[in-house]
């Protein structure tokens, strides 16, 4: 019997990024010596700027799903995987593109470990990169150990992601962050989360966990499922060979107002609703004195930027604690139904 494997690229007025990575599951190779069959589907999420009608005279051989509303990156998800059976889910971000054999590195980390509820890829950061100079330069990334770099045609290819990791204090990262690609290479290991730029879900496991929380909207969503799936017995594989490049953040920007409101709203809940009680506490504390800091930057700077971040910051923070009560009752809930204890997956946390 063959596997039937249902790849979803969700939309959201970005056509021209979202053709580029369904060519690359186009051509994906060493599928047939697997016994899958790929079916592509692309969800539009309510773009209502023609997307969806361009998406299908451009892709006619593929489902194409408009649902009428944008509902965030879990909605579209959700919508896709509704919209054809399968027994293997995979998840490309639409500003990423796919190496040939991504699909089939999946398949086979699977294959080979049907505990896993998921396995997460390799995403390394698309163009190259180089350390800044100083403070000054503007648009720099920032890596988990303080490094920062910017974009130079001449420089390293970095790493986006092997997997989702949460530290101590509550924070969602990527795994990998910023490391030289060529570096010491990471086997194929087992990570506590898979990223939803690029990964694979099994059926099995979306049918114990159930599917992405459409609430949190964008950002953390795939932390949240990875470990529901955790709990409900499943674990999450990493597969070094799934390759994509990814343009980090095209789609909202990790300076936007957009990208901050839902960070820290999402990073206080989610740790509420599945993290040790100490990490939820640290989660807290990490927000509520970045707010603090920002208020009284405006206070000193009387600047608009200044007043526009800390409004930005008191809007998340009281967005999560008004939903703080419903993340503790859906965190007893998640207690009630888990088969693994909340420990054996608070192991896996990173320090930091």
């Amino acid at each position: 019997m063959s596997i039937r494997v249902s790849a979803v690229v969700v939309n959201w007025r970005q056509p021209d990024l979202t053709s580029a990575a369904v060519a690359s599951l186009e051509a994906q190779t060493g599928l047939d010596e697997l016994g899958a069959e790929l079916a592509i589907v692309i969800v539009d999420n309510g773009s209502a700027d023609g997307s969806a009608e361009l998406l299908r005279q451009r892709h006619p051989d593929h489902l194409v799903v408009d649902t009428g509303r944008n509902g965030g990156f879990g909605a579209g998800v959700n919508a896709g995987i509704a919209a054809r059976p399968a027994d293997a889910v995979v998840l490309l971000n639409n500003d990423a593109v796919a190496e040939p054999g991504f699909v089939a590195a999946l398949l086979t980390r699977w294959q080979g470990d049907r505990r896993l509820g998921a396995v997460t890829a390799r995403i390394l950061l698309a163009g190259r990169y180089r350390r800044a100079d100083g403070a000054a330069e503007a648009g720099a990334l920032t890596g988990h150990d303080g490094s920062r770099w910017v974009r130079d045609d001449r420089g390293l290819e970095l790493v986006n992601s092997t997997g989702n990791e949460m530290t101590r204090s509550g924070n969602g990262r990527d795994r990998d962050w910023l490391m030289p690609a060529d570096g010491p290479a990471r086997g194929d290991d087992e990570v506590l989360g898979f990223s939803g730029g690029a990964a694979l879900l099994t059926r099995a496991a979306l049918d114990a966990a159930g599917l992405f929380d459409e609430a949190l909207f964008m950002y953390y969503e795939d932390t949240e499922l990875s470990w529901r799936m955790r709990r409900a017995g499943f674990t999450v594989g990493y597969a070094s060979g799934a390759v994509v490049r990814h343009a980090h953040a095209a789609s909202s920007g990790t300076s936007s107002g957009l990208f901050r409101f839902w960070n820290e709203r999402n990073r206080v809940l989610v740790a509420a609703r599945v993290a040790p009680a100490g990490v939820v506490v640290s989660a807290l504390a990490r927000t509520g004195a970045a707010t603090a800091r920002a208020v009284l930057a405006a206070a000193a700077r009387r600047e608009a930027g200044s007043r526009r971040r800390a409004r930005e910051r008191l809007d998340s923070l009281g967005a999560a604690l008004r939903l703080l009560p419903a993340a503790l009752a859906r965190r007893r809930r998640l207690d009630r139904a888990a088969t693994v204890p909340r420990r054996e997956v608070a192991a896996l946390l990173a320090d930091g």
